[in-house]
């Protein structure tokens, strides 16, 4: 089984690309936390679990992590992409 790693980073709307955001801005908010993520990735189908003592390797603070459990059948990118567009659903 495939395991993907979301790092807060990658849906951070202060992150540029270089940082390492990996959605297009307008679908990334500001500073998500692990959990908001873990509830997107429910809210998508998947299961999650949390690592909140592991630091992304191009910030100096530990966020933590999502690890995503049994999407073999997407693309990291698309899943990225629900995950987004379910983060903004939250944060309204």
């Amino acid at each position: 089984m495939v395991e993907n790693v979301i790092w807060p980073a990658y849906l951070d709307a202060t992150c540029s690309r270089n940082e390492g955001r990996r959605v297009p801005e307008d679908l990334a908010v500001p500073e998500p936390t692990v959990d908001e993520i873990a509830q997107a990735v429910q809210q998508v189908g998947y299961d999650s679990v949390i690592e909140r003592d592991k630091t992304y390797p191009r910030e100096y603070e530990p966020r933590g992590r999502v690890i995503v459990k049994g999407a073999d059948d997407a693309t990291k990118s698309d899943l990225l992409g629900a995950i987004a567009a379910y983060l903004g659903a939250i944060r309204e």
